[in-house]
């Protein structure tokens, strides 16, 4: 799959079905509802404009890969809720009818995205609802890769060699950089740092000077290497590739359709991070930090194989899913997440040690115009 294809359709899985993001992401947001400090903590390097009597104060924020499930709102309300507070907190009592900001949110992903039901599930706006309940925030749609400019300069205040034939780092009999040759490895690496330095040069551009950017994503132990990204993935792919080897075994694809297939994903270090960021050279680190997760949600009978097998394949197919149809097709993915989930069931005590947390990397770093951002 060529990256310009990848970019139209990697986003989770829409609708509200049993396999969708809106049903499989209660472990999101536990992990999200876990660092909401450090995104409070974050909002409290914005200095708060002085406005003038009767003048109201317009702040402006944006979500980055929103996807359409309700973390995304969580996030959104985090932010009003706080930022409110600090504006009440900075003017005298006289001039508390003006303490009250407005507030644009702006919602972004992939093209493909289901905004729709991300917007189905808002609340009312606030000035609609009549008894003044409700959201507190006016919210906008922005289609794109977060890897390109989405928004205006100063505008924001709070914000493939794997699959040539011909190359040493070709992921051959594999899907995940996880276990893959030192070549593949080095290879998801480069990217990762591409990929990064376009990133932090696209919001460079678009953060007011004194915003604030908070971003959460996995990272991986500092002890592991590119082809290592933990035990919990190394159970995830082994499963995901042994699920597109059946495939493979059972005629039902060819085995260049598997090798032709990666998933676009990469746990980094933190010492990854680190030299992305100083090779950029717009930012400083400030604190980097590795923090453990929440646990994949299985809450329904975590000793149950068939509940746990349904809950893990629904959980991938919510993420990875668009990725697979568009490669071989939605009636062979289905064939694919059922052998997923039949291979889960063996492994379901396993998984429940195993991937009783999951990883993500923390960091804050500043740059010369007092811009503060904080990666998770």
């Amino acid at each position: 799959m060529q990256a310009q294809d990848v970019k139209n359709v990697f986003c989770m899985k829409g609708g509200q079905g049993e396999s969708s993001y809106l049903k499989n992401s209660k472990a999101q947001l536990r992990n999200l509802q876990m660092m909401l400090y450090a995104l409070e903590e974050t909002l409290d390097t914005i200095p708060i404009p002085p406005r003038g009597p009767g003048k109201l104060l317009l702040l402006t924020a944006a979500d980055l890969g929103c996807s359409c499930g309700r973390n995304s709102h969580v996030v959104a309300d985090a932010i009003v809720q706080h930022m409110t507070k600090l504006c009440r907190a900075s003017v005298s009592t006289a001039a508390t009818a003006t303490a009250y900001p407005e507030f644009c949110f702006y919602f972004s992903d992939l093209p493909s995205n289901d905004f729709n039901t991300l917007f189905s599930l808002l609340p009312p706006h606030a000035a609609s609802s009549g008894d003044g309940s409700g959201r507190r925030y006016f919210a906008a749609a922005v289609p794109g890769s977060f890897h390109d400019r989405l928004f205006p300069e100063r505008s924001i205040d709070v914000l493939d060699e794997v699959a040539d034939t011909r190359s040493p780092a070709y992921n051959k009999g594999k899907v995940f950089v996880q276990g893959s040759s030192e070549e593949t490895g080095a290879a998801f690496r480069r990217q990762f740092q591409s990929d990064m330095a376009r990133f932090l040069r696209c919001r460079a551009a678009e953060l007011k000077p004194g915003g604030a950017m908070f971003l959460v994503f996995v990272g991986c132990p500092s002890s592991a290497g590119p082809t290592d990204q933990g035990r919990s993935f190394n159970l995830l792919g082994t499963m995901f590739e042994e699920s597109w080897r059946d495939l493979v075994d059972e005629g039902l694809i060819d085995g260049g359709s598997m090798d032709s297939f990666n998933i676009p994903s990469y746990a980094a270090m933190l010492e990854e991070f680190r030299e992305a960021v100083d090779a950029d050279g717009s930012f400083a680190v400030n604190r980097l930090e590795h923090v453990m997760g929440s646990r994949l949600a299985v809450d329904d009978d975590p000793h149950d194989r068939r509940v746990v097998g349904r809950r893990v394949a629904n959980n991938q197919r919510s993420i990875f899913g668009p990725l697979v149809e568009a490669h071989i097709s939605r009636a062979l993915a289905d064939k694919l997440f059922v052998r997923m989930e039949r291979r889960t069931r063996e492994l379901a005590d396993e998984l429940g040690d195993e991937m009783g947390s999951t990883s993500t990397s923390c960091a804050r770093f500043h740059s010369s115009d007092d811009i503060y951002i904080t990666v998770y």
